[in-house]
C-alpha cells in the first residue's frame, strides 16, 4: 500500500457522505479497512496507524469517532 492510496481514500471520504456514515459505525480498524477495500482502496492496518492522526480522522469522518492506538472504539464515538 502506498501513502497515495491512503490520501486518495481520505479525499474520497471527505466528499462522500455515505462513506462518512459507514466510518462512523466502524467498530475497529478491520472494519475501516473493509470499508476502504469496498471503495476500491488497498490500505493496511499499519498504514492507518502510522499515517492518520486523530484530528485527520475526526475531520474526515465528521468527528464521529476517533482512533486511539490504532483502534476505533464505539465508546469513543460522539453521537
Amino acid at each position: 500500500m502506498s501513502e497515495e492510496q491512503l490520501k486518495a481514500f481520505l479525499e474520497k471520504v471527505k466528499a462522500d457522505n455515505s462513506l462518512q456514515e459507514k466510518l462512523k459505525t466502524a467498530a475497529d480498524v478491520d472494519a475501516v479497512l473493509g470499508i476502504a477495500n469496498e471503495a476500491g482502496f488497498v490500505i493496511s492496518a499499519d498504514d492507518v496507524r502510522t499515517e492518520i492522526s486523530d484530528s485527520e480522522l475526526e475531520g474526515t469522518a465528521g468527528g464521529g469517532c476517533s482512533f486511539e492506538y490504532g483502534k476505533m472504539g464505539k465508546d469513543k464515538c460522539s453521537r
